[in-house]
């Protein structure tokens, strides 16, 4: 870069001449990132908590520091410009700290501390901008900047624009860096695709690409490797064909010089015509159908994943001391979700002995083994193709928990346990309610994994019992905080769990 372009205070989103092109795309100086945030500032404060993937709701947010920001497409006077932006989100609580799920792990405790100390979530932003917006893009308007660098110019979800969706997809195809953004492929990748973005409701965004290819823009970003993008190459290299391997991604360094990168996008084949697990199960409840073959299917689907898993990626044997602490990092995820949701706190006493079991279970110093997981399972996870072939999708883990926590090795039931209470879910969200449909199914999920792995997961009912009622103390914190008309769903089975059920 030249002394005169390192030295501009005004962003070439701004000045850019009308023959300006995608090849003079650069990253921004600090002080042109400023600037450019802090034009920014007064949309995004009103824009971003409404955002589905913002994790900092019910916190004010006090201010915004730029990470990196990254001009992938210049405005010129004829067309929109395309901002890469990576925002960290200062916050505070009006009356002391927000609550938390605290990790069970030194390195994910050492992780969320990290998070604070830094003074907030970084999160990805992809901007368009416009002089004005044409009327099929209104949906995607975050607002007119009033000062700065971009005053005059109208601000959109860039996402959303088809012309800057394709702009997207042709840095993928080829490998390289541009500013702080590195871009790598594992396969070739068709121009000239049509990107639409997904509505579904979703703690990241999705861009189909012509039915052919679905990418992934993860929102909150951590310095790491991420399990969205490490658990399916590492599939993809054992063989295993129930995850869609990665076609190409595109990561950040990490600016705080730790060597570690920021995973910020995933681009994978998308399976065409499939339908995700949760509308197919509320499909059957509806026609009053059984689902207990798909079930079984989809239980064995998981065990496959699961043993190629632990063929990819190291194992480990959980001994007295880890089993105790395991039960420890549980016992205090409840009391800290009691504290943030009191109508669980009636329920903490029969619902912690789930955890003591699970402790007295190694008091004869037997190990357990534990490996990569899914750390999300749920039937939203999973697509099922016109020919009953069920596929797991999304690896990211519980977004709410430490980057760290989520890398960790568990017991494989924690994902049968996530799935137990996706069947209850759905067995729930239906009326009149079907309990005896859900039984089924759940049956039916076990003895399909037990075909596959060759282990039931029912043969051991404590740790059953102590995940599948952790995952319902998160479902519960979580629905307080951004459902809360679903908050019964998961009261049922803290219900039940507390009882010994």
């Amino acid at each position: 870069m030249s002394k005169a372009a390192s030295t501009r205070t005004t962003p070439c989103l701004v000045t850019a001449s009308p023959a300006a092109s995608p090849a003079v795309s650069s990253a921004l100086p600090p002080a042109d990132a400023r600037a450019l945030v802090g034009s920014l500032a007064p949309l995004l404060h009103d824009w971003l908590p409404r955002q589905r993937w913002f994790a900092g709701k019910g916190r004010p947010v006090t201010g915004f520091v730029p990470v990196a920001a990254t001009e992938l497409l210049p405005m010129t006077a004829g067309g929109p410009g395309l901002l890469h932006l990576l925002v960290r989100v200062e916050q505070r609580s009006a009356s002391g700290p927000p609550p938390a799920i605290p990790s069970s792990s030194p390195s994910g405790a050492a992780s969320a501390a990290s998070a604070a100390a830094s003074g907030g979530d970084c999160y990805q932003l992809l901007l368009g901008v416009r002089k004005a917006l044409p009327p099929a893009l209104a949906s995607a308007l975050i607002g007119h900047a009033a000062q700065g660098p971009l005053a005059g110019r109208t601000v959109y979800e860039g996402l959303h624009d088809p012309r800057l969706a394709e702009l997207l997809l042709e840095r993928l195809r080829a490998s390289g860096a541009l500013g702080p953004l590195r871009f790598d492929h594992a396969g070739t990748v068709p121009a000239g695709l049509t990107g639409r973005l997904l509505d579904a409701e979703q703690s990241n965004s999705s861009l189909v690409y012509g039915d052919a290819y679905i990418l992934k823009i993860l929102r909150r970003v951590f310095p790491g490797p991420h399990p969205d993008l490490e658990l399916p190459l590492a599939l993809a290299a054992e063989g295993c064909d129930r995850v869609p391997a990665p076609v190409a991604w595109f990561e950040a360094a990490d600016p705080s010089g730790s060597g570690d990168s920021l995973t910020l996008g995933v681009l994978q084949p998308y399976l065409r015509g499939s339908q995700d697990g949760w509308q197919l199960a509320l499909a059957a409840l509806a026609r009053g159908r059984d689902f207990t073959k798909e079930a079984r299917a989809l239980g064995r689907a998981t065990a496959e994943v699961h043993l190629a898993l632990a063929a990819a990626l190291p194992t480990v044997t959980l001994g007295r001391r880890q089993t105790a602490q395991l039960a420890e990092g549980m016992a205090e995820r409840l009391e800290a979700a009691a504290q943030a949701v009191p109508v669980l706190m009636p329920y903490v006493p029969g619902l912690r002995t789930a955890f003591d079991a699970l402790t007295g279970l190694d008091e004869a110093a037997r190990g357990r083994p534990a490996q990569r997981v899914h750390g999300d399972l749920h039937l939203g996870q999973t697509l099922r193709t016109p020919d009953g072939r069920w596929s797991v999708i999304d690896f990211e883990g519980e977004p709410a928990r430490p980057l760290a926590e989520r890398r960790r090795p568990q017991p494989p039931v924690r994902d049968v346990a996530g799935m137990l209470r996706s069947f209850d879910y759905a067995a729930r969200s239906h009326e009149p309610w079907r309990p005896d449909w859900a039984a089924r199914c759940r049956a039916a999920y076990c003895e399909g994994y037990a075909l596959a792995a060759g282990t039931d997961p029912r043969a051991e009912p404590e740790l059953l019992r102590a995940y599948e009622t952790d995952k319902a103390v998160y479902e519960v914190l979580y629905e307080a905080r951004h459902r809360p008309d679903w908050l019964p769903v998961p009261m049922a089975a803290i219900r039940r769990l507390a009882d010994g059920a």
